[in-house]
């Protein structure tokens, strides 16, 4: 049987919450941290994607996700799933994965015309994937991203002053 369709109007939101089991170092300098550390080491928590017009959601309840990397990488998730010269109207399905580092949940990703369902792992076998129209999954995708690079600038010395970080915003403008 066939996944329901989001209605229109569903409405994705991605959040997060930094975790206080898993705090950075305290002797970082974040003005100099290498991506590996940016993507893998620090900012540790949780992570969500909701449809709020259907008040449901796929969260990671672990603390110890990456937040960074996982904007980063829905980013590029985004952009995997667009490589259809047809766009919108390639009616062959197109797929990706997002694996979680310490664990061996991921979420899944399937394009078919210009829907994704997401689904996890972790979900219950009945229950149907959040799906969304890819532009809303790119849009809000970097729109998360450049929100949690903000609040992490905020919080942490330096860091807006990581070339590593401009990199990224330029890779991924907000749409």
């Amino acid at each position: 049987m066939a996944a329901p369709r989001a209605t229109i109007g569903s409405v994705l939101d991605i959040g997060y919450a930094l975790s206080s089991r898993f705090p950075d170092p305290p002797q970082t300098d974040y003005r100099a941290a290498d991506v590996r550390a940016l993507r893998h080491d620090l900012f540790c928590g949780d992570v969500y994607l909701a449809d709020t017009r259907a008040d449901r959601e796929l969260a990671t309840r672990w603390s110890w996700v990456p937040v960074l990397d996982f904007a980063w990488a829905l980013c590029d998730i985004a952009e995997q799933l667009d490589r259809d010269p047809l766009g919108s109207r390639a009616a062959r399905p197109q797929h990706a994965e997002l694996d979680f580092t310490e664990s061996t949940d991921r979420l899944r990703f399937t394009r078919r015309f210009g829907h994704v369902d997401i689904a996890a792992d972790w979900q219950r076998d009945a229950e149907p994937p959040l799906t969304f129209p890819h532009s809303e999954l790119r849009r809000e995708a970097r729109d998360f991203l450049h929100d949690l690079l903000a609040d992490l600038t905020d919080i942490h010395e330096g860091l807006g002053d990581n070339p590593a970080l401009w990199q990224l915003q330029s890779r991924f403008p907000r749409v």
